[in-house]
């Protein structure tokens, strides 16, 4: 019998990279902002390391806070999907589209010709959004949590509806009898709910995967319930083994609940790892990224263990009167490990360039490091796969697809070839055409 193996994801928003100051690296151009080629490229190269799939989230309002701090939003997502779509063959490609504030028809339309586009390889990453900022830029008030998610029940159905409104066999093309496709088989949906509606049909026949796979990312009670209903993969944001395998299990049981099966859903979690030839090295690496909030993140990591902790503590590690009383706040996912890494001696300042304040966690070292963190996890069945976060684009997907790949490829953990030529193969997914006939509505 084959070994299971782990699927792998990257995350991209700009071509910088996920931290705010990876414009200011060296071997960064601060003009790529807007430079579709560097998230081409970085495309090509999680291409060659056989990644499931790029996930692009999208936010919907400003998010630079200081004139040093770059943007983690650019170019609209659905936009860079078709320039990577046309520059690589087998990576998939998720995008994020707000199921709050766009309409069912034109997100069946744009992204069932994205999938025809990519030949059957793209997914919807359908989200809700809570922002008053992104409502604002709509010209609307954020609604409350259950009017929001009830409406993206009814934008997904409607969706799904649409992409199987041309069926899958009504293409004729006979160009004697002057039969282009069989009108019967393309119908109007007709569907109309309390929040939107649509009459179809949608003219766009089925993808080489037949319609795009189904993502969502969050880890409310709502969320969860949503992935569980119409989620190929749930993207999720945890910080230790326990949290991730909680929410693994609460997702597949939502699944159940759905009528459908726990394996249908493929848990992602995330992972910013820094690589470099030698743990000091990485640590100074990452340290740079962090180094321009660390007065902010010095009080936080007080908050983390319980001490009045300021900028006059960096510089030395905690003394023996401070790790007496110091506690790991139950609260907060991350406070075991920030105490675990300041028992290790290091400065206050190092222990926060171990990245114990991130939401996600960052393994930093030798990609011997990265492949034993993510062989840990995927054991442990905290997860399915893993959504890679570079810090910094350039020099981080690289590292990571030339260092870390090869590892788990040896150790018989990650595919060393593609399954096939779609998103939906290469993840394991069930065919799927139109709205899922064992998906419940509640």
């Amino acid at each position: 019998m084959s070994r299971k193996k782990m699927h792998l994801a990257a995350a991209s928003a700009t071509p910088y990279g996920a931290s705010p100051y990876a414009w200011l690296e060296p071997g960064v151009d601060p003009h790529d902002y807007d430079n579709i080629h560097v998230l081409v490229r970085a495309a090509q190269a999680a291409e060659r390391g056989m990644f499931d799939f790029l996930f692009l989230g999208d936010f919907l309002a400003q998010t630079q806070r200081s004139e040093a701090h770059a943007p983690n939003q650019t170019l609209e997502p659905t936009i860079v999907a078709t320039a990577i779509a046309l520059a690589t063959e087998r990576i998939g490609l998720v995008t994020t589209v707000s199921a709050t504030f766009q309409e069912p028809y034109n997100i069946a339309r744009v992204l069932k010709s994205l999938d025809v586009v990519s030949g059957g390889r793209m997914g919807w990453n359908a989200v809700t959004t809570s922002s008053p900022q992104a409502a604002a830029n709509f010209g609307r008030a954020i609604e409350d949590r259950d009017t929001r998610y009830a409406r993206a029940d009814e934008v997904v159905q409607i969706v799904q509806a649409l992409w199987g409104s041309w069926e899958e066999d009504a293409w004729i093309g006979d160009q004697q009898s002057r039969r282009i496709t069989d009108l019967s088989k393309i119908s109007p949906v007709n569907l109309r709910g309390t929040y939107v509606s649509s009459r179809g049909p949608l003219e766009i026949p089925p993808s080489k995967q037949g319609q795009p796979v189904m993502a969502h990312a969050g880890a409310s009670p709502h969320s969860l319930a949503f992935a569980g209903r119409y989620a190929d993969v749930l993207i999720s944001e945890v910080f230790t083994i326990e949290e991730a395998r909680h929410q693994r299990s609460a997702v597949r049981h939502a699944a159940e609940s759905a009528g459908r099966s726990p394996d249908d859903v493929k848990f992602f979690v995330g992972v910013m790892p820094t690589i470099a030839s030698t743990h000091a090295e990485a640590l100074a690496r990452r340290g740079k990224l962090i180094e321009p909030d660390i007065e902010q993140q010095v009080r936080h990591l007080g908050q983390l263990l319980g001490l009045p902790l300021g900028t006059i503590d960096l510089d030395a590690p905690l003394r023996a009167d401070q790790l007496a009383v110091a506690r790991a706040n139950p609260g907060d996912p991350r406070s075991p490990r920030a105490l675990e890494v300041a028992k290790e001696g290091w400065t206050v300042r190092q222990v926060l360039h171990h990245a114990v304040i991130d939401y996600h966690p960052s393994p930093i070292g030798p990609p011997e490091v990265i492949a034993d963190h993510l062989q840990e996890w995927f054991e442990a069945d905290a997860a399915d796969g893993f959504w890679v976060i570079p810090g910094v684009i350039p020099e981080g997907m690289e590292s990571f697809v030339d260092g870390v790949i090869p590892i788990l490829q040896q150790r018989g953990l990650f595919r060393t070839e593609y399954e096939g030529e779609t998103l939906r193969e290469n993840l394991g997914i069930d065919h799927q055409y139109g709205l899922h006939r064992r998906t419940r509505t509640p």
